[in-house]
């Protein structure tokens, strides 16, 4: 699924937090916040695209998801954080190549034919965070327990995932249908991954040996090698170009999103744009993590995943005939059902240690609203969401939000700025509140109670910013008339 991950180490974050964010853009899927309880997570799962079975460990862990609302393709969880503090993102669609697909093909369904059974096929994003999240009390527990998944099931499509827990962050990429490798993101950089295999360097010293930042496939080195998939030059290791994509469609899909967010972390320390540019939209070695020049703030990793070229003359919504105009898929996209940030704070008490941020629709108009998800369930305005449209939930009124400012983009973003700042200055003050009275009181029945007002305030933030819209996109229709127009 086209998506956009960022990723931030906590030396790299203004409070000392962990954080993995991404855009779940699938083809305007409906989403809802909700709270798996360990009563309801099956004991054996069953894939609805592939068929393949898993047992499941004993004694799961409470945790949240973003799953579809329409089950008809499965369940699609997409994000969330478990009670024991761990957050993980599922999944970012990768790119790959014919060596290494042709080496260790995807593991895809095979229907029955006559009398040769179904053979089902491997795991895939439909699965990953029900298969995983549970059972894990660390990002790397989360990388081990996925790999391990991976070797034995193997999957059907190309995947990168992030894990985080309060110390570290761990990004795993899937290479082929049974192979992987995961690095530990250091803490000091912020990660851009926009569809395609990241990683640009990685310690197979490491990885066979201590462990301490790299884990991969046990015989990763061996695949390399028999299949002849290492081009790089001069003793250099770059996964990328071994185990990804360098092609045209890159240049307009995925790299100039890199791009886009390594010019807003380090303006200073490349040259973005002219003649002598380090890094243009469309190169191919634009780097997979950058240490940002000032630190970043949750408001950041939203302004990243909400980008559209904005000063840049590649912004869809500028008034000027630029001659490149649209040209490049932008971040924020009006596809997106759901996006989170999964952030853990090392300095808040046990049971807020964890905020989950949550954003429905294009990210370019939709607010961030932080939730505390170690809870019993979630409020009503973020998991009671149907498929008919209805300003009664956060999803929908948010979606109803972009599509009413898209086309008067100039008339209506003032309107937007101020209802992304207002939902993030009100959310923080309530975050800060009840991180102060459940540290003092320890009484986690609290929580439930921040997270209801939580919700009525993005109710009514959005609500009263959906009114203005409205009433602008209706100034704005084309059948208008005024007497004196003649």
């Amino acid at each position: 699924m086209p998506c956009t991950t960022v990723l931030v180490g906590k030396k790299a974050s203004n409070d000392g937090s962990t954080m993995i964010a991404r855009t779940d853009d699938g083809h305007f899927d409906v989403k809802k916040l909700i709270v798996v309880t360990p009563d309801k997570q099956p004991k054996k799962y069953k894939s609805v695209i592939s068929h393949v079975e898993v047992e499941l460990p004993e004694q799961p862990l409470r945790y949240t998801a973003c799953p579809n609302v329409d089950k008809k393709e499965g369940l699609w969880a997409a994000t969330g954080m478990n009670e024991a503090n761990v957050g993980m993102t599922a999944t970012e669609t990768i790119t790959s190549n014919p060596r290494v697909l042709a080496a260790d093909p995807l593991v895809e369904l095979q229907k029955a034919h006559g009398r040769e059974k179904e053979i089902p096929g491997g795991i895939g994003e439909e699965d990953i965070v029900v298969l995983v999240l549970p059972y894990i009390r660390s990002a790397r527990e989360g990388v081990l327990r996925l790999g391990a998944l991976l070797e034995k099931y193997g999957t059907y499509e190309s995947n990168g995932i992030a894990f985080n827990d309060e110390n570290e962050v761990w990004w795993l990429e899937t290479i082929g249908g049974h192979h992987w490798m995961a690095k530990r993101v250091p803490d000091d950089v912020c990660v851009m991954m926009p569809n395609q295999f990241g990683m640009d360097s990685f310690d197979l010293e490491d990885a066979f040996g201590a462990k301490e930042a790299h884990l991969c496939s046990a015989d990763l080195r061996e695949f390399i090698a028999d299949n002849f998939l290492d081009l790089n030059q001069d003793g250099r290791f770059n996964p990328r170009d071994i185990f990804g994509s360098h092609t045209d469609m890159d240049h307009v899909y995925n790299t100039p999103r890199a791009w886009f967010m390594g010019r807003y972390l380090a303006p200073k320390a490349c040259r973005w744009e002219g003649e002598n540019a380090d890094f243009t939209p469309e190169s191919d070695d634009l780097p997979w993590a950058l240490r940002p020049e000032r630190k970043l703030a949750v408001e950041d990793v939203h302004y990243l995943l909400s980008g559209h070229y904005q000063g840049t003359p590649f912004n869809p919504y500028t008034s000027q005939d630029t001659g490149v105009r649209g040209k490049y898929r932008s971040i924020g996209i009006n596809r997106t059902g759901v996006t989170t940030v999964c952030q853990v704070r090392g300095y808040a008490a046990e049971p807020v240690k964890a905020l989950e941020w949550v954003c429905f629709g294009s990210t370019t108009f939709s607010a961030l609203l932080p939730v505390y998800p170690n809870a019993a369930r979630m409020p009503k305005y973020l998991s009671d969401v149907t498929l008919d449209t209805s300003t009664e939930n956060f999803y929908w009124g948010s979606r109803l939000i972009g599509a009413l400012v898209d086309p008067i983009y100039a008339a209506g973003i003032q309107q937007i700025e101020r209802y992304q700042n207002a939902v993030a200055v009100k959310g923080r003050q309530i975050v800060r509140e009840y991180d102060r009275k459940i540290a003092e009181t320890g009484d986690e029945a609290l929580i439930a109670e921040a997270n209801e007002k939580l919700a009525a305030m993005a109710k009514e933030r959005t609500t009263d910013t959906l009114n203005k819209i409205l009433l602008e996109a209706s100034k704005h229709m084309k059948n208008g008339y005024n007497l004196a127009d003649n």
